[in-house]
């Protein structure tokens, strides 16, 4: 009675049966024996027909706790002989994708995974962080491995730290179903190359990619240019406002060694004044009716300008305002304004598809948040495989599913 209760919790079937089940109170950990009919034939991948057990081999399998104790499964695993002479093991349908695990197991490692720390995972199945790492890195590259990127047409590429200085790793995602593609060390041209080859393996050639997003760097110009043909640059408009803001935060600090006024002012000038309280847009205001004498005031007015064009949607006013705003700004005394005023002239093209695309990088932004959060959470990551399969778990949209039944479907 109690092994087929056993068999049926587990979804086990013929030939495959529960030999008996040991409880061990002093270790806490419940073994189960499953073992198969004598006279039995198994298929093997590769091979046609039924072949018969030449030896067995015994394996252990860690499956999900038994309530509160370690459940393993030990499998009278047999070994079998094929037509040309050779000896294969066939591993019961259970079994996962790392030796020692059951796909139930590492379902629920994936799940975890996704939410916390690979330590914080071991700490709640019982197992090294190692072996968790080791689980979803397999999962990861298998998935990968399998993915499907024929459809994709528009990309979206940024970077992101990977430790402090300047190191750097670059993400490519899917601009339309916003998942990450491609991750690679780096953040120059030859990323482009890396990706480019990548797309190309998952049936995806680069003269496919209609448009792509990328900030104002000149090696992911030169890049896209280069390995992306027919790819239409678009400069993402947030990227233009964050240049323009950090030239108003310039602006004060230089202005504020001699106008006091102005220090305490930073986040007053930077945020969005809809989103200020009563005082602190009370503060603004006053600083604009300063205008004529303050330059920073100039400097905020310059980038709301900035940000009103490009909320427009007609490509050619879009065009002729950038270029009358930047005459403006260069005729002004606002100097960190002008930087970015030669900036826009460089880049007015792709600045100006963003009317049209609309296509932006915030959606990376957001999994490079939560990347740099999981990063904290983790005291930081030192292998670039770990990174890879991080980033995957958070925002790849992996089918794990085709791979263990028992994972979660993509969304």
């Amino acid at each position: 009675m109690t092994a087929k209760v056993f068999e049926t919790a587990l979804g086990i079937s013929a030939p495959w049966s529960v030999a008996s089940v040991d409880f061990d109170e002093v270790a806490k950990v419940l073994t189960i024996l499953i073992d198969f009919k004598p006279g039995s034939r198994f298929a093997v991948s590769g091979h046609e027909g039924m072949h018969p057990v030449h030896d067995t081999v015994t394996k252990t399998y860690r499956h999900l706790n038994f309530f509160q104790h370690e459940c393993h499964l030990q499998v009278r695993t047999p070994r079998v002989k094929l037509p040309n002479g050779s000896v294969r093991l066939v591993e019961p349908e259970f079994a996962g994708q790392l030796s020692g695990f059951t796909l139930l197991f590492e379902a629920l490692i994936l799940m975890l995974a996704q939410q916390m720390p690979f330590a914080a995972v071991a700490r709640i199945v019982g197992e090294s962080a190692h072996r968790v790492m080791a689980v979803c890195e397999r999962y990861v590259d298998i998935a990968l491995g399998l993915a499907d990127f024929s459809d994709v047409k528009a990309l979206a590429i940024d970077e992101t730290s990977r430790a402090r200085g300047h190191d750097y790793i670059t993400l490519a995602a899917d601009a339309s179903e916003r998942r990450v593609l491609f991750v690679t060390e780096g953040r120059d041209a030859k990323t482009i190359e890396e990706l480019a080859a990548h797309l190309d393996e998952h049936g995806c050639p680069p003269e496919q990619i209609e448009t792509v997003s990328i900030d104002m760097s000149p090696a992911f110009i030169n890049g896209c240019a280069a390995h992306l043909p027919n790819a239409h640059i678009t400069f993402d408009k947030f990227h233009v406002i964050w240049h323009a803001s950090a030239a108003v935060d310039k602006m004060r600090r230089i202005e504020q060694r001699t106008d006091k006024t102005l220090k305490g002012m930073r986040w007053s000038l930077l945020k969005d004044r809809s989103k200020l309280n009563r005082e602190a847009a009370a503060d603004l205001d006053a600083l604009i009716a300063k205008m004529t004498t303050v330059r920073t005031a100039r400097a905020w007015l310059y980038k709301e300008q900035l940000r009103e064009i490009l909320e427009r949607r007609q490509i050619n006013v879009v065009r002729d305002m950038l270029r009358h705003w930047c005459t403006c700004v260069m005729r002004s005394k606002v100097n960190p304004m002008k930087e970015v005023a030669a900036l826009v002239r460089r880049h007015i093209e792709g600045i100006v598809a963003w009317a049209q695309t609309r296509q932006t990088n915030g959606f990376l932004e957001a999994i490079n948040g939560l990347f740099q959060a999981a990063k904290r959470r983790a005291r930081g990551f030192t292998r670039l495989s770990t990174i890879r399969t991080v980033i995957f778990l958070i925002a790849g949209k992996l089918d794990f599913h085709a791979i263990n039944p028992h994972a979660q479907q993509p969304t």
